[in-house]
């Protein structure tokens, strides 16, 4: 919540599309934002993609599965078939891809509104067992913060996407804030009562061994009508792809305006008018994600990055504070709430270097590759006529 206060007073004071990479190319100037670009490129995007796409194919597949276990082969092959489907979406038809998701984020409330409803029956008839001693016997070492911290924020992490599309948006001042309010609001109520529901039913022992929660609590609820909840998740989970894909082109087209990223990443299908190359370029990337992680890896991976370049966002907040007072802020919020964002933030990602240090080491590096990259691409003027041809200048 103070993250998603922190993006509404910038999303307000910052008109500009772009969201993470446009904030920071504010603050801090052209480097941190190349970076930033970089990293999305390379790593955020295909490994947050990969991610939810997992989830989709052990979904998909769970009905055909009922009695045994998933082949993990067989969910990477469907996984990587949905995604393929939104790459192909988002290069067809953008009204498409807008109608589309409209559908599937209804499909995800009707998802939730499953597992609520016999959930609050279920706490009415007195099923309250599972909540008693509810955090005995769990080890809370410091270490086990920071994926606990990024699973829980990857899980409500979507209220930056808006800022994504800020010069698309009618009436910045008022909309941004009322949307993002609004919106977390939803999502908070809605994911703490789906967690509720699901502890009314199941132990936390239980839920920590089932790799499908949701078709875990229909089965013992619902009976036949227990096949609906995974397709329903499934859907819900095809909406968060796309809906991914869609926002982040547009980062890659301010990127690229500004020169950060080469020129065909800015251009649209002519007559689709779809961002063909951005949406292209991530197609084999997510692949290579998909088929060398697990999910709580890739989560690892990924995040490091993104909460890394987020606290740097909120920073960039304060510092604006002092090096643009007479900047318009139609929405501000009190200097301690992005003051604890984002001293949580990069306190966490320094934790996760000491209790992850492959995948967190790994994102590390890739991140750093971002400097040289920028003097290489974008400072040194005297390229070579092939260099400057196949960066389309």
């Amino acid at each position: 919540l103070t993250g998603a206060l922190c993006y509404a007073e910038l999303g307000t004071c910052i008109k500009k599309s772009g969201g993470h990479y446009t904030y920071i190319l504010e603050a801090f100037g052209p480097l941190p934002a190349f970076v930033r670009v970089w990293v999305e490129l390379l790593i955020i995007r295909p490994a947050a993609t990969a991610v939810i796409s997992l989830a989709f194919g052990r979904y998909i597949l769970e009905p055909f599965f009922m009695q045994c276990e998933i082949p993990e082969l067989a969910i990477k092959l469907v996984t990587a078939v949905g995604i393929t489907l939104v790459m192909v979406l988002n290069s067809t038809s953008v009204s498409w891809s807008a109608r589309i998701q409209m559908f599937l984020t209804f499909c995800k409330l009707v998802a939730i509104l499953i597992i609520i409803v016999p959930g609050v029956i279920q706490l009415i008839k007195g099923e309250t067992q599972h909540f008693k001693n509810a955090f005995a016997g769990n080890d809370a070492s410091v270490m086990g913060l920071p994926l606990a911290f990024y699973s829980g924020m990857y899980a409500y992490s979507g209220w930056f996407y808006l800022n994504f599309v800020t010069e698309e948006v009618e009436n910045p001042e008022k909309n941004i804030p009322l949307a993002i309010c609004i919106s977390m609001i939803i999502v908070t109520v809605g994911y703490v009562l789906t967690n509720v529901a699901y502890f009314t039913t199941i132990s936390a022992g239980e839920l920590l061994l089932s790799k499908a929660v949701a078709v875990t609590f229909a089965e013992r609820l619902m009976g036949n009508f227990s096949l609906a909840v995974p397709v329903f998740v499934a859907l819900s989970c095809f909406g968060s792809m796309n809906g991914g894909v869609f926002a982040v082109s547009r980062m890659f087209f301010v990127a690229s305006r500004e020169g950060h990223l080469p020129e065909i990443l800015s251009m649209i299908h002519v007559r689709k008018h779809t961002p063909l190359p951005a949406v292209i370029v991530l197609h084999p990337l997510t692949m290579i994600m998909l088929f060398n992680g697990d999910l709580y890896s890739l989560l690892n991976f990924l995040s490091f990055a993104r909460w890394l370049f987020i606290g740097l966002v909120v920073a960039g907040l304060i510092y604006l504070r002092y090096k643009r007072p007479d900047m318009p802020r139609p929405f501000k919020v009190p200097l301690f709430i992005p003051a604890l964002f984002s001293f949580t933030c990069l306190f966490m990602v320094a934790l996760s270097l000491y209790s992850d240090p492959v995948n967190t080491g790994i994102g590390f590096a890739i991140t750093l590759t971002g400097i040289p990259a920028y003097y290489l691409f974008i400072v040194w003027d005297n390229k070579p006529k092939w260099f400057r041809k196949l960066l389309g200048k």
